[in-house]
């Protein structure tokens, strides 16, 4: 009874950090609209690495196992490197939220690879679940025209750099939210991982033709709040995914295109289409149906 208290506690936790994450994508567009896709993700990163460093302290490196720093690390700071200049480098705000919405294909994407690699099983289900998941980001991705392989082919090239990157991104956390529950035993490195994630950040800047940043208070404070955020919410869902129910997780993370889409729409002053919002009731129903589809793996 004890540890099912726990694992649900665990499980709250990682679901404070999809809130969270939710009120990230229209900070990290205007903070990019400020300070350069690339020179604005690197303040963000340097902030959210040195709160979480004050927060929880850095890891002992020696206490941390090689997968879980190396591979998972790795993974961690090559998806908020894809997924910051994939937004970063829309062309608009409203391909910018349509580029955080392909990044929500990743809890699919999560329960997917669990299932592969025998993490949990899966039922049946599963399959139309993850393909209305991906129907609903074609949905988002075609706007108000007609849904044909052409128009989603074009939309695509447009920004093939940015909405390869926001695909990646997609993979990228997922593979590293199955990693770590495999492989992270109970460690929490995600200050580090920030800080690195920043360094990486700052090295690309230095070789960009992004100009040199000025000092701007609305952007620094945006700054500031999204660093808080950032370093909060990747600490709960690291201990959410090591400890809690990693199905429950997943799943209500499909929920997140609702309120991200609303927040991020609020935030930009922007207004998409009926049919965005359409492919986004899309991914959210995906996740009633993953609920069914899947269980740990006893």
């Amino acid at each position: 009874m004890t540890g099912f208290k726990n694992e649900r506690q665990s499980t709250l936790i990682g679901m404070a950090a999809i809130l969270m994450w939710s009120a990230s994508l229209g900070l990290f567009r205007s903070i990019s609209e400020v300070f350069g896709p690339v020179g604005g993700a690197a303040l963000i990163f340097t902030t959210s690495g040195v709160l979480g460093a004050l927060i929880l302290g850095l890891p002992k490196l020696r206490e941390l196992p090689p997968m879980y720093l190396f591979g998972c690390g790795t993974l961690f700071i090559a998806y908020e490197i894809a997924l910051a200049l994939s937004v970063g480098l829309a062309h608009d705000r409203h391909q910018a939220i349509e580029l955080g919405m392909i990044n929500y294909l990743w809890p699919s994407l999560t329960v997917l690879l669990a299932v592969v690699t025998r993490v949990q099983r899966g039922s049946w289900l599963m399959a139309p679940a993850i393909a209305l998941c991906f129907a609903g980001i074609a949905w988002v991705i075609k706007g108000d025209g007609e849904l044909s392989a052409q128009l989603l082919w074009r939309h695509v090239q447009s920004n093939p750099v940015a909405y390869g990157l926001a695909f990646a991104a997609a993979f990228l956390w997922a593979a590293y939210s199955v990693m770590t529950r495999r492989f992270g035993s109970g460690k929490n490195a995600v200050p580090l991982f920030l800080l690195l994630t920043a360094t990486a950040l700052w090295i690309r800047y230095s070789i960009s033709n992004e100009p040199v940043l000025a000092m701007n208070y609305s952007g620094a404070a945006q700054v500031l709040l999204l660093g808080a955020l950032t370093a909060t919410a990747y600490s709960c869902w690291n201990y959410g995914i090591q400890h809690g129910n990693l199905t429950v997780l997943a799943t209500v993370s499909y929920f997140t295109p609702v309120l991200s889409a609303t927040l991020t729409s609020l935030w930009l002053g922007i207004r998409p289409g009926a049919s965005f919002f359409y492919g986004v009731v899309m991914v959210t129903a995906g996740s009633l149906i993953c609920l069914w589809a899947t269980r740990l793996k006893k």
